[in-house]
């Protein structure tokens, strides 16, 4: 790197502006999240998630005292059952299990508030989309537009059995989830012209019903209605997707504005981030608009003494049963199987499972680097047991930014998806400690006033005015005044 919070660019010595990261801190509304077995240690505040709703105000102040764009919230359905072919290690580890629902605490959060967003994971498999278009522009009304969305498909059969709907096959799954897309923006661009909502007392009109459209769309769901919500501060939130399989890339570089990736190593995601950005390109995308989101659980001490500490600490409460638990249901690989010293490769799994693995889990299985253990059982246990499927940097402020300088020098990443080893205590250490390390660097924006006008989280990602999608996204195309052209397109592409 050159001084200053230049980076070289490496062909001419020229140098160019570092990327100022953006840091979502990760979540889930569970008790052991991405490191296993931590409910029991006393420093960690996550088994009170469910029974206590200071855990998600206090967390909010931290985060928006600290650095955090965002508040990133994951989910899903069903147990975690194929480890020793069964759900009692999850249910006896605590392995993301028990799960509420994560839409709930935001509007807590966001009434303590101002400047820190919010995402939350849902997905297209097991809802109406009128219903999820609803929900999410009330959420996006209330907080002022600071909501994004983590589209997913949900790939565990344990989720189908749950919600009792026959479990769709993976491209399928994606081919939906295009169409599931395209009518959440017929609804939220579409319907509502933006002078629709008149609220004008004088004349007793509240809405132009001359500039409300009925959205009508015929094919794997039927929509024959307007939208019930007038638009939102950013009609339609921010989407967020994480799926690099061939079906989730291709998806993610049309729909996706942020994409959340996970590996052991840079070296593991990026041919994905690169792959992501080409597709995107071919789509008519500015590819450096889709942000690169790393998962990433940093363990950081004030030197590196104290990071070990820290480590020794958490090592104490660490459950390999339980992140076995949760790797085996997201790959449907029961490792349980094998020797705990048997490498685990490629040649273990049928082609066909292969295909369709969790993409994250298939590449970290193919790397074969030097910053990488060999994924035996035993070292895998290790592994996912802090972090799950994602890098785990250890050290003082400086180490652990010099990691984090990697990741965007070697994969192209736009920011990092921080999740925690205990429950305010690492959120805190990312705020007090790195973040003014890589503000140093020149990789960090200074923390905003709090009386700064508040931003949409779309503002905070692409900058102040960009309140709407961008015009090269495909859902701009369903803008009410361009709507029915859009829809023309649409039956004609369809016919071809």
């Amino acid at each position: 790197m050159a001084p200053n919070g230049l980076a070289d660019n490496g062909s001419n010595g020229t140098t160019k502006p570092k990327k100022k990261l953006l840091l979502n801190a990760f979540d889930m509304f569970t008790p052991s999240h991405l490191a296993f077995g931590q409910w029991a240690n006393p420093r960690d505040r996550s088994k009170d998630k469910r029974r206590d709703l200071t855990y998600w105000t206090d967390l909010a102040k931290v985060l928006e005292k600290g650095s955090f764009v965002g508040y990133f919230l994951a989910d899903t359905f069903g147990p975690y059952d194929v480890y020793k072919g069964g759900t009692e290690p999850a249910f006896r580890t605590g392995a993301q299990w028990p799960m509420a629902d994560p839409v709930i605490p935001i509007s807590a959060m966001a009434s303590v508030t101002k400047h820190l967003n919010f995402a939350i994971t849902t997905s297209t498999s097991y809802e109406q989309p009128y219903v999820v278009a609803k929900r999410f522009a009330t959420l996006d009304h209330l907080t002022g537009g600071r909501f994004g969305w983590n589209i997913v498909t949900s790939w565990k059969q344990a989720a189908s059995r749950a919600v009792g709907l026959p479990y769709v096959e993976h491209d399928k799954r994606y081919e939906n989830a295009d169409e599931y897309l395209r009518i959440l923006y017929k609804l939220w661009e579409g319907s509502w012209a933006d002078d629709a909502l008149v609220e004008n007392s004088e004349k007793r009109i509240y809405a132009d019903p001359s500039k409300i459209r009925t959205i009508k769309h015929e094919g794997k769901w039927h929509v024959d209605a307007p939208f019930i919500v007038d638009p939102s501060p950013q009609r339609t939130p921010l989407l967020f997707q994480a799926g690099t399989s061939a079906a989730g890339m291709k998806f993610g570089a049309t729909h996706a504005e942020a994409i959340f990736v996970a590996g052991l190593s840079p070296h593991v995601v990026a041919p994905r981030v690169k792959a992501i950005r080409e597709q995107a390109a071919a789509l008519g995308r500015d590819p450096q608009s889709i942000k690169i989101f790393a998962m990433i659980t940093p363990i950081i001490g004030k030197d590196e003494e104290d990071a070990e500490s820290k480590h020794q600490e958490a090592l104490k409460y660490a459950s390999e049963e339980g992140g076995l638990a949760q790797w085996s249901a997201g790959t449907n690989i029961d490792v349980s199987k094998f020797d705990p010293d048997h490498l685990l490769t490629e040649k273990d799994i049928p082609y066909d499972q292969w295909q369709r693995l969790q993409q994250s889990s298939a590449y970290n299985l193919s790397y074969k680097g030097e910053d990488v253990p060999p994924l035996t059982v035993r070292n895998l246990g290790r592994l996912v047991a802090i972090g799950g499927t994602g890098a785990m940097p250890k050290g003082s402020p400086s180490q652990v930014a010099d990691i984090f300088e990697q990741w965007v020098d070697i994969a192209d990443v736009d920011g990092f998806n921080i999740a925690y080893v205990v429950s305010p205590g690492s959120f805190e250490d990312v705020s007090e400690l790195l973040a003014p390390e890589l503000r140093k660097r020149g990789l960090l924006d200074e923390p905003i006033a709090e009386n700064a006008p508040v931003l949409t989280y779309r503002e905070r990602v692409y900058g102040k005015g960009q309140k709407g999608l961008r015009s090269d996204h495909t859902g701009y195309r369903y803008k009410y005044d361009t709507y029915e052209q859009a829809v023309k397109d649409d039956i004609r592409e369809a016919e071809v």
